[in-house]
C-alpha cells in the first residue's frame, strides 16, 4: 500500500538591522553576471544586478515573464501572447496560445533526467518512519491514478474534490487530475463534514478522493466517515475513491472504490492532456468577509511558473537540497511550496503529516537532522509555540544542514523572528518573512532575492518579488508616494500567479479585488512602508481574522452561531493572541426568556462551530450581552468591540452615532468580569 506503513507588533522598524553579507557566497555573481543565477535574464540587455533586474521585471513585465516561461516550462505548443490583462475589469490572461501539461512539467521531464532522484519525503505522523518516493515512482503512481480516473468517467474540465492529509497519494491525486485535464479542489482534512459538503457542492464535483482515516499527533480522525456525512447533501457525487492510511476497515457503499487495488490494474503510461495556459488547474476555497467561502481559480501555466520561480529564488533552492515546507496540502502554501513549486524545479520536498509538538516539542528539529533539510518553511504560530518550550528542544538536534528559514501565513513578531534566527538558525540562516495569499498564488513580498549584502529587518516582509509592484492607497483611493507611511496594500499590475476569478462568481471577484481601487489589485491587507522603502504588513482591513495562519471571515462564524435556537444575534472579532496571532472573541445576544447556563451554552456553541467549520474557528471567549453597540441605522460597531477587548478604552473614538451608548458600558463591565476568570 502506498499510504500505510510499507512504502505583530505594529511598526517594527527601529529594531537592529540584520545584514547577511554572505547570504550565499554565489550571490556575489549577481553584480557581474545576473544570468549566471537567472538564465532567463541572459537576453535582458544592460541588466546587471538585482535592482536592475527587479526594475526590468516591472517596467518590461511581458518580456520578463515571457522569457521566464520559455526557459522554465516545457511547452507542447508555444504561446503567442505573453500578457493580455485589464485589472479594472478583472480580466487576466497569460501565455495565450500556449499548450502544456503541468504533470509533465512536474514529473516526466525530471524522470528523463534523473528517475531515481527523491521527489517526496513523506514525514509520517510516526517519527522515524518516513517514506521516500522517487520521481519515477511518483510518475507511475500519477499515471495509474490518471488512467483510473479516466476509466471511471472523469473528463477534461471536471473538478475532483480531494479530502486527504499530506501523503504521496494526495500529491499523485493532484497531479493525476492535472495530467488528464481535470481541476482539483483540495479540502483541508481538518474541515468538518458540513464545510466539506459546501465546497464539494460549489465545485460541482462528481468524484471525491479520500482516505479511510487520518493520523495526526497520535490521534486518528475518521475522514471517510466525514465524507459519508458530507455526501448526504451532495447529490452530484457519483463515486468516492478510498485509500488506506491505516489498517482499520471502514464501511464501504456502492459508490466507494478501493483506490490502491484499482490503481494496480491500470497501465503505467497515461497520455497527458494538452492544456491551454488559461485552463483551470485547481480551485481552492478561502474565507472572505461574507459568510460564503470563495472558490479561487488558478490556471495552468502562469501559476506553475510563478510557484517555480518564487520557490527557486526566494529560498535559493539548489539541486540536491531537501525543501521542508510543513504546511498542509489543504492550504495554498502546501499547493505552491510542498507540491507544485518544488516538483516543477525537480526538487526534493517534504510532506509533513504530524504536529510541531508530537511526540515532543523537538519534532521539527529532529526531522531537520534526520532528513537533512536545507530550507525550512513554517508558520509564526508554530514558532511562537515552540519558543515557549525553550531552547533545549532545538539545541538537542543538529541543524547544520539548514541554509534558509522561512515564515508564512501571518506577520511574524520580532521576538519570534529573533528566536527563529538566533536559536534555530544559529544566527547564520537568513529568515525570509514572506507575504502572499491564496489569491496571489505565490510569494509577493519577501526579503530575498536581493543584492547579496542587502539587510533583513526582523518582522518585515520588505521587498517585492520580480514583477510585483506594490502600492499603498489612502482612504480616498489616492496612491501614497512617500515613505514612512501606511495605507491599503494594492498591487499595481498583474502577475502570472494571481487567481483569475472566483468559481461561478466573477462579479464577486471584481467587487472584492478590482473595484475598491480601480486599476489596482486590492489585497485586503494594510501595510506600512518604512523610510527605506521596506514593507511591513499590519493586518487585515476587512472583517477577516487570521487564526494560526488560517483566514476565516467573521461572518462565516457568525452565521453558525446565529443558527443556535437561543441566539438572537452575534458579533465575532479577532483579538491579539500570543500564540495564534489572532484569537476568536464572540459577543452573543440571547433571545428573551432563554434559560440555560452560560457555560453549557458556550460549550454547545463551540461544538456547533467545530461541526460546521473547523476547530481553529471555535471562539476562545464567548461574552453574553444584552445588546450590541449599533449605529442608528442598525450597523454593529465592531470597532468599539475590538477596542474593548484590546482594553484600549481611550481609543473608543466618537460614540455619538450609537443608538444606545449604555450598551458600551455594559460590554466593558462584562469583559472585565470575563477577564477576571481568564485573561484573553
Amino acid at each position: 500500500m502506498w499510504l500505510s506503513c510499507g512504502c505583530a507588533s505594529k511598526y517594527v522598524v527601529s529594531f537592529s538591522r540584520r545584514v547577511f553579507k554572505s547570504y550565499f557566497h554565489v550571490l556575489g555573481r549577481w553584480r557581474c553576471n545576473v544570468a549566471a543565477l537567472m538564465p532567463e535574464a541572459a537576453g535582458f540587455e544592460g541588466v546587471s544586478g538585482h535592482s536592475a533586474l527587479q526594475e526590468f521585471s516591472v517596467s518590461h513585465s511581458a518580456s520578463f515573464w515571457a522569457a521566464a516561461a520559455r526557459q522554465r516550462l516545457s511547452w507542447i505548443s508555444p504561446f503567442h501572447t505573453a500578457q493580455d490583462c485589464d485589472l479594472s475589469r478583472g480580466e487576466i490572461k497569460w501565455f495565450e496560445g500556449g499548450k502544456l501539461n503541468v504533470s509533465v512539467n512536474c514529473l516526466d521531464r525530471h524522470v528523463h533526467a534523473c528517475p531515481e532522484r527523491v521527489a517526496l519525503i513523506w514525514e509520517r505522523d510516526e517519527p522515524g518512519s518516513e517514506v521516500k518516493i522517487t520521481y519515477r515512482q511518483l510518475l507511475e503512481m500519477t499515471c495509474r491514478l490518471g488512467n483510473l480516473l479516466r476509466r471511471r468517467g472523469v473528463r477534461k474540465g471536471d473538478c475532483v474534490s480531494i479530502y486527504m492529509p499530506p501523503c504521496p497519494l494526495a500529491v499523485a491525486s493532484m497531479l493525476a487530475c492535472a495530467r488528464i485535464g481535470a481541476a482539483h479542489n483540495v479540502v483541508f482534512a481538518g474541515f468538518s463534514a458540513e464545510a466539506l459538503a459546501e465546497r464539494i457542492r460549489d465545485a460541482q464535483s462528481s468524484t471525491v478522493i479520500t482516505v479511510n482515516q487520518g493520523v495526526r499527533g497520535g490521534k486518528v480522525t475518521e475522514l471517510k466517515k466525514a465524507v459519508d456525512t458530507a455526501l448526504q447533501s451532495c447529490p452530484t457525487v457519483q463515486q468516492v475513491f478510498v485509500a488506506m492510511r491505516t489498517d482499520n476497515p471502514v464501511a464501504m457503499t456502492a459508490r466507494d472504490i478501493v483506490m490502491e487495488e484499482e490503481m494496480l490494474k491500470e497501465d503505467l503510461v497515461c497520455e497527458p492532456a494538452a492544456m491551454d495556459s488559461e485552463d483551470v488547474l485547481f480551485l481552492l476555497y478561502t474565507s472572505g468577509s461574507t459568510g460564503k467561502p470563495k472558490g479561487l481559480v488558478h490556471t495552468q501555466a502562469g501559476y506553475l511558473l510563478y510557484a517555480a520561480l518564487t520557490h527557486k529564488y526566494v529560498f535559493n533552492y539548489s539541486d540536491g537540497d531537501v525543501f521542508g515546507c510543513v504546511a498542509d496540502i489543504g492550504w495554498i502554501t502546501g499547493h505552491s511550496y510542498s507540491v507544485y513549486g518544488p516538483l516543477a524545479n525537480g526538487g526534493t520536498t517534504v510532506l509533513f503529516e504530524s504536529t510541531p509538538i508530537y511526540p515532543d516539542p523537538g519534532r521539527y528539529w529532529e526531522m531537520v537532522q534526520r532528513l537533512k533539510i536545507n530550507q525550512f518553511y513554517g508558520a509564526p504560530t508554530a514558532i511562537r509555540l515552540l519558543l515557549k518550550y525553550g531552547d533545549q528542544w532545538v539545541h538537542k538536534y543538529d541543524r547544520s544542514t539548514l541554509k534558509t528559514l522561512g515564515s508564512v501565513g501571518e506577520p511574524i513578531n520580532t521576538e519570534a523572528w529573533e528566536w527563529y534566527h538566533r536559536v534555530v538558525g544559529d544566527g547564520r540562516c537568513p529568515v525570509v518573512d514572506t507575504w502572499w495569499q491564496t489569491e496571489t498564488g505565490g510569494i509577493c513580498i519577501t526579503p530575498r532575492p536581493s543584492e547579496p549584502d542587502a539587510e533583513i529587518v526582523p518582522g518585515m516582509a520588505m521587498r517585492p518579488f520580480f514583477g510585483i509592484k506594490p502600492v499603498l492607497m489612502d482612504t480616498k483611493g489616492k496612491v501614497l508616494t512617500s515613505n514612512d507611511t501606511s495605507g491599503a496594500l494594492c498591487i499595481a499590475q498583474p502577475w502570472p500567479g494571481m487567481a483569475r476569478t472566483i468559481h461561478n462568481n466573477h462579479q464577486r471577484f471584481i467587487e472584492t479585488y478590482c473595484q475598491p481601487y480601480p486599476g489596482y489589485f486590492f489585497t485586503g491587507d494594510g501595510a506600512y512602508r518604512s523610510k527605506e522603502g521596506y514593507y511591513q504588513i499590519t493586518g487585515r482591513l476587512d472583517d477577516v481574522i487570521n487564526v494560526c495562519g488560517h483566514r476565516i471571515g467573521t461572518a462565516e462564524i457568525e452565521d453558525v452561531v446565529n443558527q443556535y435556537p437561543a441566539v438572537a444575534e452575534s458579533a465575532i472579532i479577532g483579538y491579539p493572541h500570543n500564540i495564534k496571532g489572532q484569537g476568536v472573541y464572540a459577543f452573543v445576544v440571547l433571545k428573551k426568556g432563554v434559560k440555560i447556563q452560560e457555560e453549557e451554552l458556550s460549550r454547545q456553541l463551540n461544538n456547533m462551530v467545530l461541526k460546521k467549520i473547523a476547530k481553529y474557528a471555535c471562539p476562545d471567549f464567548i461574552q453574553f450581552v444584552h445588546r450590541l453597540p449599533k449605529t442608528r441605522s442598525g450597523k454593529i460597531m465592531r470597532r468599539v468591540l475590538r477596542k474593548v477587548v484590546e482594553q484600549d478604552l481611550d481609543g473608543l473614538g466618537d460614540l455619538s452615532t450609537l443608538d444606545d451608548p449604555a450598551a458600551v458600558e455594559e460590554i466593558i463591565q462584562g469583559h472585565r468580569e470575563l477577564c477576571s476568570k481568564q485573561q484573553p
